[in-house]
């Protein structure tokens, strides 16, 4: 790992990643409608520019994908990881025979940057007029830009030479992503995975009203609680990415979940693992055993 480039980044500078992501545009008059039925989210109470995280569930409430939606006008565009970008444009345009609701993948026509570190000082207003057609999707460790395939390269270099942006490869990406908190699909989720279960709140709505899968998840906010939860985990021993996979045994003996990502924090100075924890384990502070090695359970982010 780049530790010059990882310094730089937790000392209040800034970083950036060119890497795929998928983009998915829906138009139509009938697309808010359709759209309330297939995601978790409330598109009704999206403006013009505005945001939001949403998930795609399964009828059994199990993920599909997890997206940032963005709307433009009467266009929302949906921004989603490499690895659901199938899913979710074929999960969309299923509908097109349906109403008036049209989809279109966009992802071969933009190229994405994905920042951490303060945005405000990098992507500005004489940059949007400089780069027609970009646009930002607000993260909380950064920003994400989706800039169109003319302006890509020069885009780049605005990054680097004009801001000072270090260049982030993929070993000091997953640092960063795990250190932040950051689910990875085929990684930390599947497609067994329980929509709530990635602790995410801010992506569903328990107001709006029916869509798929929306009955289980609803029960289980209403009537229960998940029987797991993604949390972070702190260890003094540095296992590496040989924690990966490892079993959570409580005090007692018990299963307590899984761990499905790790690394070392150069910031804490100690191993930080995302797992699957569960609930009777779950409280802040809370010692369990993987791999003959203590680790205490944490709230994410850890960074």
């Amino acid at each position: 790992m780049d530790i010059n480039a990882y310094d730089h980044i937790r000392t209040g500078g800034a970083g950036f990643i060119e890497m795929p992501r998928g983009l998915v545009a829906v138009s139509g008059k009938e697309a808010v409608q359709f759209l309330d039925g297939l995601i978790t989210n409330d598109v009704k109470t999206l403006e013009d520019g505005g945001q939001m995280l949403a998930a795609f569930p399964n009828a059994k409430g199990r993920l599909l994908a997890v997206v940032r939606v963005i709307r433009q006008g009467e266009r929302f565009l949906f921004e989603t990881e490499e690895a659901t970008r199938e899913a979710v444009f074929q999960n969309l345009f299923r509908f097109t025979f349906a109403g008036d609701f049209l989809v279109k993948d966009l992802s071969e026509s933009f190229r994405y940057f994905e920042i951490f570190g303060p945005p405000e000082g990098v992507f500005h207003a004489e940059a949007g007029e400089r780069f027609a057609g970009a646009f930002a999707i607000k993260l909380p460790h950064g920003a994400g830009y989706m800039i169109p395939n003319e302006f890509a390269d020069d885009f780049g270099k605005f990054l680097s030479i004009e801001n000072g942006c270090v260049s982030i490869d993929e070993e000091l990406y997953e640092t960063l992503r795990i250190e932040s908190g950051i689910p990875k699909f085929g990684v930390d989720m599947h497609e067994n995975t329980i929509v709530p279960e990635l602790g995410l709140e801010e992506m569903i709505s328990y107001t709006k009203g029916c869509y798929i899968g929306q009955e289980i998840i609803a029960r289980i906010h209403f009537r229960g609680h998940v029987a797991r939860k993604l949390a972070g985990l702190i260890s003094e021993a540095r296992t590496g990415e040989s924690f990966v996979g490892a079993e959570l045994v409580s005090a007692g003996g018990k299963d307590a979940g899984r761990i499905t990502s790790a690394t070392f924090s150069p910031k804490l100075g100690k191993q930080v693992s995302l797992a699957f924890v569960r609930y009777a384990f779950l409280d802040e502070g809370t010692m369990l055993r993987a791999a003959d090695v203590d680790v205490e359970v944490v709230t994410l982010p850890f960074v």
